[in-house]
């Protein structure tokens, strides 16, 4: 009998997650050299690091035959000073999907449910469905937002863990504070609220989610070095709760699970707000540049308060195929059951305008 009878079978019915396509792959598959193909689908930061993680990462390098602070001190010490919070309140992870993945192991168990929003990040469902939980979702308002009054109504005495992405992937919409203000308000003690802020460095007028923290109630704020700072390739994220949250995110994690050089290099990067406001200027300049373009080819867009923007299309795999033919690499969304639809991440200059002719060529505009 094969080993897969044997095995987790929530696990065998997982469909992986579907990272964007990867550079090297294309250059393969058409023949184009990697250094003429622009990847704008996976939400990464165009800009690069800053030269100051860099020259952490370099200087950490010589140390590597030593295993890393395990406590992961002077960076959970900054972020700690950054919320004007506790030490103890912080963790660290290999980004911010091995939060939600520890966050799940902590709270999630068969009969137990996990609550998000329609179309959010697709990490959700799979953790959920790996720890034998229901997932529950919930739609979202006309306007992409989520409805908070729905999830609300949606938590029984079963939900352990509710996921606010804010602002949301792929959607790229943000609930304002005063919709939060009243979600949190009278919250059951047996829900936890996860604030995914992966993208919130880009969005103006954010709500004030530490408030919560600050007043015992149970809710875990979840940040990412992978958007604004640079370092998706380093994988590094971090968490901000309560003490009794944080201990069990400590508890969960595994040994030494933020390397070396990540820890050097987000310590740097943490420091150096100049590089985290050019990133956000570049940003929000090609937003303006795909608006403009999209406005004269009349395509319907989500404006977007991150460092991508969802794109109505059409068909967006065929899209996403003749996009990639010409060396440009999208996201289609059929994933997130959302056909129509493209995401684009926002490049510089040079990425945005190639991306916007192969788009006018494509679509015939």
């Amino acid at each position: 009998m094969s080993i897969r009878h044997y095995a987790n079978q929530d696990l065998l019915e997982l469909v992986a997650y579907e990272p964007g396509k990867p550079i090297e792959e294309t250059a393969r598959e058409i023949g184009m050299d990697p250094a003429d193909i622009v990847k704008l689908a996976s939400n990464e930061n165009s800009m690069g690091p800053s030269p100051k993680a860099i020259e952490a990462l370099v200087a950490s390098a010589s140390g590597s035959h030593i295993y890393p602070d395990g406590a992961s001190f002077d960076l959970r010490s900054l972020i700690a000073e950054k919320f004007d919070v506790e030490f103890k309140q912080t963790a660290v992870g290999s980004g911010s999907s091995e939060l939600i993945e520890l966050l799940c192991h902590a709270l999630l168990r068969p009969g137990s449910e996990l609550l998000a929003a329609k179309h959010s990040f697709s990490m959700y469902p799979i953790m959920s469905k790996l720890f034998g939980a229901t997932y529950v979702e919930v739609a979202n308002k006309p306007d992409w937002t989520h409805d908070l009054a729905a999830m609300r109504a949606a938590i029984t005495p079963e939900t352990r863990l509710i996921f606010i992405t804010n602002p949301t992937n792929p959607l790229g919409t943000m609930v304002g504070q005063q919709e939060m203000d009243a979600f949190m308000s009278d919250l059951p003690e047996h829900v936890v609220v996860a604030f995914d802020e992966a993208y919130i460095d880009f969005a103006d007028d954010k709500p004030n989610v530490l408030k919560y923290i600050k007043e015992g109630k149970n809710c875990v704020i979840l940040r990412t070095f992978s958007k604004a700072y640079g370092l998706a390739g380093l994988r590094a994220g971090y968490a901000v709760s309560n003490i009794e949250i944080a201990d069990m995110l400590n508890k969960a994690r595994t040994p030494f699970n933020l390397n070396l050089m990540a820890q050097a290099a987000c310590v740097a990067a943490l420091q150096d707000q100049d590089h985290i406001n050019k990133s956000i200027a570049m940003v929000k300049t090609g937003l303006a540049q795909y608006y403009a373009a999209f406005e004269s080819m009349g395509i319907d867009y989500i404006p977007s308060h991150t460092n991508f923007l969802m794109a109505k299309v059409g068909k967006g795999k065929e899209v996403f195929q003749k996009a990639l033919a010409q060396g440009v690499i999208l996201r289609a969304m059929d994933s997130y059951q959302l056909p129509e639809y493209i995401r684009i991440t926002v490049g510089n200059e040079r990425e945005n305008t190639r991306c916007i002719e192969v788009l006018r060529n494509v679509l015939g505009k």
